[in-house]
């Protein structure tokens, strides 16, 4: 954060002192004596119909609530205040309208039942950006929120209008100055020729921000950049149900299904999947865990470092005696706030999370020093070793360039710890900074829009963002031009590999973390269809030759797998050929649910691939597989298409809105 005068230079400082100086001198925070009051209660909606799996957040702890909707919080309390102590009882659940209830801490236990009321549509506010929105296949909008008539969100004017016509629809505005969010341009990839291009060579993904910063986006009323919507992440934020190994296979099982795809049926689309090993992780190794927060200037308000702290929070209270926590915050300077704790001293460690305050410039090179300095004079040799990094990315001081941050991690991850980078705030958020440094630092990276976003990260999901079970994973698959004229991939732009590098063990690759789930999708034309698309030009090569159909039989491509097993230098391979399906199948809902992703990202990023697909084609076919959804996952996604769907039909709709 840029300071326009001294003065609030100096008081940045002071407070950053205040911080760190008193943890450096006595190594650990001061602990106050305490007592718990337990807040009890049951979730239900207003016809008293129990709500399951709703975060019930008070301070910084939190619970869900179970099948009959009951839950129970234990909330730390100063033991020598005479006065009752009052705290805000937060409660969350997808497809309902989030409750906050004010609770005083008076005694033992209190009780406190919570009726939540079902989230429904509303188009009485309106948003639009200076984006084109041509058709249902360009337009895209957000549902505004209780937002101030007048006020600027992530770049675009709020305007409240309540009738849908032409006088009352707001009118496009420049983007908000102040807005200095970066994203890196995506080129989406095109068809091409196996005849020219046989290979298609990648490395996994298994990061998901880009779902939950599209849904930021979308709920606060804005349209998300084109360029904050990775298809492939949008895909994989999602489970599917795919078979994991067997006791004694390779850490990850390769999957295929093809199936005519929905936007084009003279089409096909390809899915392939992989499926990591589950770990339980009670039993799973220890972990070394430094926590590596950004505590300034940029980090204050909500949303960002109160955020940070709640969800932290989540994680320590799943954490094992084994296990071991540090903590190391980064401002003007960087400095260790909680050395290595054990996971059993809870209150210690969530003490230190709640002293933390926002203010000062940004030093991330120092911290990301200091933290994996931390993690390799506390390494543990059979354990997990992770550097967990929150911030917005906006770093200013010191090393702050993306080329020296990425050299920097390159260097440091040969310490072996691995980094998990989550980002949390809007309007300086660094997307780009971010993707790159976690893909340097065998990692991953997730978005942190809400509570509800953090407990799937770093408690449903906890093997999976923390526990690394195949790195260096790439993909290569390889198209007989005998059978296939033309293929595309949808998504993995900034995942691309030359096909030299598949088998070159000292390119770095993505890393897969416990139960992942990784999908990538192939639109594919046959060689008995018509061709539909247009591919590069290209002079005919002399030298070439299409073997004979015989050599290769029925098959339309080959799989192949690359990964190093975690403390591995080198690779092992997997390959899985795909045939020519002799009988039509019916999609699985596997299959359905992650093509209506695709179209969803398809018609953000206003594709050119997407023909006459319509927000109607991707409600339809999401709500056809949405299967069990017990976590509420896939009904929020048809939520956020629907908004879009209504949204856009409105603004179409108006000759105002297309571009001159």
């Amino acid at each position: 954060m840029r300071f326009a005068n001294l003065a609030v230079r100096r008081h940045a400082s002071l407070l950053l002192a205040a911080i760190l100086l008193p943890t450096l001198a006595a190594g650990t925070p001061h602990l106050g004596r305490s007592a718990v009051t337990v807040i009890t209660g049951t979730i239900t909606t207003r016809a008293g119909q129990p709500v399951a799996g709703a975060l019930v957040t008070a301070t910084i702890v939190s619970a869900s609530s179970g099948a009959d909707g009951r839950y129970t919080l234990r909330v730390a309390r100063a033991a020598d205040g005479g006065q009752d102590e009052r705290v805000t009882l937060s409660v969350r659940r997808i497809g309902f309208e989030r409750r906050d209830v004010p609770v005083v801490l008076r005694g033992d236990t209190v009780r406190v039942d919570v009726q939540l009321t079902p989230q429904g549509p509303m188009l009485d506010q309106v948003v639009t950006t200076a984006a084109p929105a041509i058709g249902e296949s360009r337009a895209v909008a957000g549902r505004a929120r209780s937002i101030a008539p007048g006020t600027v969100v992530s770049g675009v004017v709020v305007r409240t209008p309540r009738s849908l016509d032409r006088r009352s629809l707001p009118h496009p505005v420049l983007p908000d100055s102040s807005n200095t969010e970066a994203y890196e341009r995506i080129q989406e990839n095109e068809f091409r020729s196996p005849s020219v291009a046989p290979l298609s060579t990648f490395s996994v993904d298994v990061d998901r921000a880009s779902y939950a910063n599209v849904r930021r986006f979308l709920s606060q009323g804005s349209l998300p950049p084109r360029d904050a919507v990775r298809i492939e992440e949008l895909v994989n934020y999602f489970p599917y149900d795919d078979p994991a190994p067997a006791v004694g296979e390779a850490p990850l099982r390769i999957t295929t299904e093809l199936a005519p795809a929905p936007w084009n049926p003279r089409h096909d689309l390809l899915r392939i999947a992989l499926r990591a090993r589950d770990v339980d992780m009670r039993r799973a190794p220890p972990s070394n865990l430094v926590f590596l927060i950004d505590v300034s200037g940029s980090m204050f308000g909500p949303g960002r470092l109160p955020l940070v702290k709640q969800s932290l929070a989540l994680l320590v209270n799943e954490l094992r005696e084994e296990d071991r926590v540090a903590i190391v915050v980064y401002a003007g300077r960087a400095g260790l706030v909680l050395p290595p704790t054990s996971g059993s001293d809870k209150q210690r460690i969530l003490a230190a999370l709640d002293g933390l305050e926002a203010g000062g410039s940004t030093a991330g090179g120092a911290g990301i020093r200091l933290a994996y300095d931390v993690a390799r004079q506390n390494y543990m040799r059979q354990g997990n070793n992770r550097v967990i990094l929150c911030t917005d990315g906006d770093f200013n001081v010191g090393q702050s360039s993306d080329a020296e941050l990425v050299r920097l991690i390159e260097d440091r991850r040969r310490d072996g710890a691995y980094l998990t980078i989550l980002g949390f705030g809007m309007g300086n958020y660094k997307d780009a900074k971010m993707e790159k440094l976690a893909g340097a630092g065998n990692g991953n990276y997730a978005y942190i829009d809400d509570l509800l976003e953090a407990r799937k990260m770093l408690v449903q999901e906890m093997g999976g963002t923390l526990l690394t079970v195949a790195k260096d994973v790439k993909l290569q698959v390889e198209f007989d031009p005998s059978n296939v004229q033309a293929y595309r991939l949808l998504g993995y732009e900034d995942r691309l590999l030359r096909d030299e590098d598949f088998a070159n063990d000292a390119k770095d690759a993505g890393d897969v973390g416990a139960g992942h789930t990784v999908t990538a999708l192939y639109e594919i034309v046959r060689a008995d269809r018509p061709l539909d698309v247009t591919l590069p030009p290209v002079p005919p090569l002399r030298y070439q030759r299409v073997l004979p159909r015989q050599v290769h039989g029925d098959e339309l491509l080959h799989v192949a797998m690359r990964y190093k097993m975690p403390d591995g230098e080198r690779s092992a391979l997997v390959t899985h050929p795909v045939r020519v399906p002799h009988t039509e199948r019916a999609p699985s809902e596997s299959m359905r649910f992650a093509s209506a992703v695709a179209e969803f990202g398809m018609l953000l990023r206003g594709s050119t691939q997407a023909g006459s697909l319509a927000w109607s084609d991707v409600i339809t076919l999401a709500r056809g597989a949405r299967g069990a959804d017990r976590e509420g996952y896939r009904a929020d996604f048809i939520r956020l298409a629907e908004t879009a769907s209504d949204l856009s039909r409105h603004i179409a709709a108006n000759d105002e809105y297309r571009p001159r």
